[in-house]
């Protein structure tokens, strides 16, 4: 199955993101599915004003994916601004977007309501989304709870599309793993750089430490009892752990063996063992940013041969052609 996901170049990448997608698309890599995965950096400009800044964090993220393991012989992968066909593509889909359709999003009531300046752009997001989405045609979309309406607009869009100008696109399917759907963040809401509470996979150890010991837990004395249901630290430590491990640490919760500060340090400990290799091999390309912009640049041109024909498609459909 032909697989699509982004990713916006707005700060590290961090456990959530790992987690809630990257993971997946190493499976599916290997599994042998058709993966695109971009880096929004249109996205991004609804949030990013530095150019210095998007233009390092692009580097940063496609660094990261590498470093973790996505392999680009077997993965597409690419910057959304590289593919001129979809502001075209946008354009269209706008003309038959309805505003309340838009205005029922709930990312963008969410960023609103908390503070996020409401442009144009902010409010056109899902748009430029199903455009991204669209244009490559895939099957499934891996997203988190947060964004499946996204896709769900996609979906929408694809069926108005159909209707009007006749069968074009399949419907896509939001592809999103139950058991790992919201990770929670340092302050218990969902992590995203958005809010500002992640731990980040490529910041220094000094950075890393003080984001996992700062995770907010309960007041509850070392000594006594803790609550491992209701924990941050346990949410976050048992999607690292081995079943053995997560075992016993629930019953040291249960006779008040730990206190939060041994459980932080324990999972501190558990994210420099996961992670230590790709942590190295992320500097050594953050050192040799050629060689992760001949991957996007490949991957860019695969993506394109893909968006040319889906454009001059929907460009004859709609009229724009003959």
């Amino acid at each position: 199955m032909r697989i699509l996901s982004g990713i916006q170049p707005s700060g590290n990448l961090h456990l959530g993101n790992y987690f809630g997608a990257i993971a997946q698309f190493l499976e599916k890599q290997n599994a042998g599915d058709e993966l695109f995965i971009f880096i929004a950096d249109w996205h991004a400009l609804t949030t990013v004003k530095n150019p210095a800044d998007l233009r390092r964090s692009v580097l940063e993220v496609a660094a990261a994916y590498l470093a973790l393991g996505l392999n680009p012989e077997k993965v597409t992968l690419y910057k959304q601004s590289d593919i001129k066909e979809i502001p075209e593509f946008t354009w269209i889909l706008n003309c038959i977007a309805p505003m309340g359709l838009l205005e029922r999003a709930h990312s963008f009531k969410d960023k609103k309501a908390k503070g996020f300046e409401a442009s144009v752009g902010l409010f056109d997001y899902p748009v430029l989304m199903a455009a991204d989405i669209l244009i490559v045609k895939p099957g499934g979309v891996p997203v988190g709870k947060d964004q499946k309406q996204h896709v769900e607009i996609a979906r929408d869009l694809a069926d108005k599309f159909n209707h009007l100008y006749g069968e074009t696109f399949e419907l896509p399917d939001p592809i999103i793993p139950t058991e790992v759907a919201t990770i929670p963040g340092v302050d218990g809401e969902k992590m995203s750089k958005s809010y500002k509470n992640t731990i980040d996979l490529f910041g220094s150890d000094a950075e890393l430490k003080k984001q996992v010991m700062g995770i907010v837990t309960s007041s509850t004395p070392k000594g006594e009892p803790l609550d491992y249901a209701k924990c941050n630290v346990f949410a976050i430590y048992k999607l690292l752990g081995s079943e053995t491990e997560i075992h016993a640490l629930k019953e040291k919760y249960r006779n008040g063996e730990v206190g939060y500060g041994d459980a932080k340090k324990m999972l501190l400990e558990k994210i420099h063992e996961k992670f230590d290799a790709a942590r190295e091999k992320f500097a050594q390309l953050m050192q040799n940013p050629k060689e992760v912009e001949a991957v996007l640049t490949k991957g860019a041109l695969k993506a394109r041969k893909i968006a040319e024909v889906t454009l001059a498609e929907v460009r004859k459909k709609v009229g724009l052609s003959s």
